[in-house]
């Protein structure tokens, strides 16, 4: 079994951030939490006035569940201080007993940031920006220390005292080969972007870039874990092309998912996976699939290797 597997398995659901869907994400997030799953993702653009706010979206779904680890995937850091944002997540660690992982990005969609009032970023200053606040973040976390100042190129703080709980996991949602290389330096995840899946050429050129800046860092590589995003259906019988041309993965029966997730953990290296349950026109059944049926056989015959 490869060493990346002695770290834990996540899976979790994406479960819509459409603010006309909020009974129904309350509801799903509420079911993933008695149905042992491990977290729930809400993606962050703050500037489209049709879906939830991210973090007050988290405030609430975990006020409402009592297990499930929320995340945000990814936050959108130019829209974000980052003293704030970090009070944010060790205040809702604190409320949840640590139930809370940051996902965090450089900045994707900047003409929409713009729009918001952030201030636009060049590509190298952005993952500059995003190296900092993960710095930062872990800085304004774990107690004990003296207090922290910073005088640096994106943000400026005098003599803040620490919260005391620990810092929170952090997964970024790293592209380019910066910010791909700053995963492998500091992050504890990553969530590769558009849909990229174990077989996508995005993966296998990307994956081992994180993986030589985590060595040169002195870090070991199977410590950050690769989190896949997968808008994906489940069927009610076997699926005859579950991909397309690309390789992307499309969705299929339940034990063709069975399957896949079970080779991507072995085979490819996955370390968790976000069933996005609001895409999927089965609804409620397929959530029920992935819950009750795929998630608990994956687990099992990954523990059996």
């Amino acid at each position: 079994m490869p060493e990346r597997l002695t770290h834990k398995l996540w899976f979790g659901i994406g479960p819509g951030v459409a603010v006309a869907d909020a009974p129904e994400v309350v509801r799903s997030v509420e079911y993933a939490d008695r149905a042992g799953l491990d977290f729930f993702a809400l993606s962050d653009h703050p500037y489209y006035g049709d879906r939830l706010e991210a973090y007050s979206t988290l405030a609430l779904l975990l006020g409402r569940t009592r297990n499930i680890t929320g995340v945000t995937t990814v936050t959108n850091l130019p829209t974000r201080p980052v003293p704030l944002l970090a009070r944010t997540l060790s205040t809702l660690s604190a409320l949840t007993g640590g139930r809370i992982v940051l996902g965090l990005g450089a900045g994707g969609y900047w003409d929409d940031i713009v729009r918001f009032g952030a201030t636009r970023l060049d590509p190298a200053a952005a993952v500059r920006a995003l190296e900092e606040a993960i710095g930062l973040v872990r800085a304004l976390s774990g107690g004990g220390g003296a207090p922290v100042t910073l005088d640096g190129e994106f943000t400026r703080i005098a003599a803040l005292d620490p919260a005391p709980g620990p810092a929170p996991l952090i997964w970024t949602g790293s592209v380019g080969p910066r910010s791909l290389a700053v995963t492998g330096r500091s992050a504890d995840g990553w969530i590769p972007g558009n849909a990229a899946d174990w077989h996508s050429d995005r993966y296998r050129s990307s994956r081992p870039l994180i993986d030589e800046a985590a060595r040169a860092a002195g870090r070991d590589p199977a410590d950050i874990a690769t989190v896949f995003n997968l808008p994906a259906r489940i069927t009610d019988s076997a699926a005859v092309a579950p991909r397309d041309r690309s390789g992307r993965w499309l969705g299929g029966s339940v034990a063709q998912w069975i399957t896949e997730l079970t080779g991507a953990v072995l085979e490819h290296g996955a370390s968790g996976f976000v069933y996005f349950a609001s895409g999927d026109p089965s609804g409620q059944i397929g959530l029920g699939r992935w819950a009750e049926e795929i998630v608990p056989a994956v687990r099992e015959a990954v523990a059996k290797g």
